[in-house]
């Protein structure tokens, strides 16, 4: 146990965007001089930090035969209920030796197709899905106490349908679609402020054509698992399967 009074951390409530106090203990040093030695930080017991989900019963009743029309409808619930980025997702690839990688992106579309996210097509998540394009997603939306788990093939969409997607962007998303070379090592930040002034200059009165190397990835599904938070940990999971006639197959899964 590191010798260290523990007080409450001060962060911002997001919803009410008001100070309030983390429910996590910090341990903070106190101030000290340059000469002070700083206190090792082996980590952290967190065990007792649990809330007991309250969400609705989710029975078979109350799903859809079509698992994207079930989607939307708890979609459409997160977008009132979640205070930021209900469309963030968690996007994980496995590379060519099947180490595995997650990361953020946003969906910003979905249909009887799939779901559609964006990203530079050099990035390493594109590197991985090239090699293998099996991929998962998640969605997470804790105030809902939903989660929503995706396994699906990820395809390039065409770039008539990312160009579509590109012309609505703001101009500064777009300068910063050509400025980036995702996932590469660089030096400073600097350099990348220095490039987004040299697209701006260069564009300037002019439309930002859409980069080569940029566009969309379609993740077409064949496993969706929807999963409502319950009380004791006892949640409600339902898995839709695709079948090879298209339709989908629904199951309850133990929690």
């Amino acid at each position: 146990m590191i010798n260290q009074p523990i007080i409450q951390r001060k962060c911002l409530d997001q919803e009410a965007m008001t100070v309030g106090y983390c429910p996590v203990d910090a341990y903070i040093p106190p101030m000290a001089d340059k000469n002070h030695k700083k206190p090792e930080h082996h980590g952290m017991n967190v065990s007792g930090l649990r809330r007991s989900a309250t969400g609705f019963a989710l029975d078979r009743d109350d799903l859809h035969v079509d698992p994207i029309v079930q989607f939307e409808d708890w979609f459409s619930y997160a977008c009132e209920t979640v205070p930021m980025d209900p469309n963030a997702v968690y996007l994980s690839t496995v590379d060519s030796e099947n180490r595995a990688s997650s990361r953020t992106v946003l969906l910003k579309y979905f249909d009887a197709k799939g779901f559609v996210f964006f990203t530079n097509y050099e990035s390493d998540k594109a590197a991985h899905i090239a090699s293998n394009p099996h991929v998962a997603l998640l969605f997470f939306w804790s105030d809902a106490a939903r989660q929503v788990k995706i396994r699906g093939k990820a395809e390039r969409i065409s770039a008539a349908e990312t160009l579509k997607y590109f012309v609505s962007r703001p101009r500064g998303s777009q300068i910063g679609a050509w400025v980036s070379a995702q996932s590469s090592v660089i030096s400073s930040r600097s350099l990348l402020e220095n490039k987004f002034q040299e697209i701006k200059t260069k564009f300037r009165n002019k439309e930002i054509p859409l980069p080569s190397f940029w566009g969309g990835y379609r993740v077409v599904p064949y496993e969706i698992e929807f999963w409502q938070g319950r009380r004791n940990r006892m949640h409600d999971r339902f898995q839709y399967t695709r079948q090879d006639d298209g339709s989908w197959d629904i199951a309850r899964l133990a929690p």
